[in-house]
């Protein structure tokens, strides 16, 4: 029989999985968040999977019936580990807390409760009301992670916003005179390019993109695919067709927020090229970033991942439109030829934000890596 105790380990076992499972689609669900769904059932030696799904590429089906199809009659009087309270609400298909509770589960766990209005605690009273034993676990950091695009765009009404940086461990960003200054080591790229892959878009200023020329794609074996949207600034129409993030656009989306008084010319040749055209409000000869995150917000973008440069990555955090930092420090970085040259980063292990916390130090190879989270208020 098991005790209290049991069941306590048993539901962290199972939603930490669920947790896990339901980074698999992370960036690509739409305005959907990745869900997923565990179900588990003692069926003589203890409790094991009987079914399982995460939410579906492009946000359809949800998780929930998926993995009920999967544990058929073992659905019956089953725990469901859910990463997100089930939806509440009627569309094209029922809620998906009705079609947990026509299956007969006896028990849900979930990590978070849905912050959407239409759902917002309604999911788990509709399951309650039905005799269903409701038992919610903070999910923590693990549970925000996988839905902090959701999530940001529920309470803020924007995309969450994630800051990386490579810096030196004196705190250069880069060189003047030398594009692609090496500072990262392979195993920290390869960290970058996971991160590529669970955000909606990645957007860097035309000073980083004329000087580096990047593709800004997700190159880990086998992730080709999941590269998110390109965003740059350029405001002053510097990016041609020589520039990779022009010349790639039929393969990778490329979005260039520019001033509605760009030359038609080159306006015309972006939209030969593939790539889409967004007029964006200005401020001080600048992109208004707070009214650029409306207008990718209003595109269904939920998460976005700022990767350079210096400029970018100040004039984001100034505005204080930044929810996490990423900053790998190089153990074994390439150096501008003199100081005049250098690139300082707007933050260094010696100048960290205030508003933000430390939660996380990794060790990629010879590199560190520090991830902050904005303070609570």
């Amino acid at each position: 029989m098991n005790t209290a105790g049991d069941t306590q380990a048993h539901d962290k076992r199972f939603l930490d999985a669920a947790l896990r499972l339901a980074r698999k689609h992370q960036g690509l669900t739409g305005t959907n968040p990745s869900v997923a769904c565990l179900l588990v059932k003692d069926l003589g030696h203890g409790p094991v999977v009987v079914g399982s799904a995460v939410t579906a590429l492009g946000g359809r089906p949800h998780a929930e019936p998926p993995a009920l199809d999967e544990a058929g009659v073992h659905a019956k009087n089953a725990t469901a580990y859910v990463t997100l309270e089930p939806c509440a609400h009627h569309g094209k298909t029922p809620p998906c807390a009705q079609t947990l509770i026509d299956a007969g589960i006896s028990r849900i766990v979930t990590a978070i409760a849905d912050p959407d209005e239409r759902v917002n605690g309604k999911g788990h009273q509709m399951m309650a009301d039905a005799g269903i034993e409701i038992c919610q676990i903070d999910g923590g950091a693990a549970a925000r992670r996988v839905m902090a695009g959701y999530l940001a765009a529920r309470s803020e009404k924007r995309p969450f916003v994630t800051l990386k940086l490579a810096i030196t461990p004196d705190g250069i960003i880069g060189s003047r005179n030398r594009g692609n200054m090496k500072i990262s080591c392979t195993a920290s790229n390869r960290q970058t390019h996971l991160s590529r892959a669970r955000h909606d878009a990645i957007l860097v200023g035309s000073g980083t993109a004329i000087a580096d020329d990047p593709n800004l794609t997700c190159r880990l074996p086998g992730m080709e695919t999941r590269s998110p949207l390109r965003v740059v600034l350029d405001l002053k129409a510097r990016l041609t067709r020589e520039h990779q993030l022009i010349s790639q656009a039929i393969q990778f989306p490329t979005l260039i927020a520019g001033s509605a008084d760009a030359p038609a010319e080159w306006q015309a040749m972006l939209r030969m090229s593939g790539v889409q055209f967004l007029a964006c409000e200005t401020q001080d000869g600048q992109v208004a970033l707070p009214e650029l995150l409306d207008d990718l917000y209003a595109r269904g973008i939920q998460s976005v991942m700022v990767e350079g440069g210096a400029a970018v990555a100040k004039s984001f955090l100034d505005e204080d439109l930044v929810d996490e930092i990423i900053v790998h420090v190089g153990g074994d970085p390439e150096y501008p030829e003199t100081d005049i040259c250098a690139v300082k980063s707007p933050l260094s292990m010696q100048n960290l934000p205030a508003n933000f916390e430390l939660c996380q130090t990794l060790q990629f190879g010879v590199d560190q890596s520090l991830r902050l989270q904005r303070k609570k208020n």
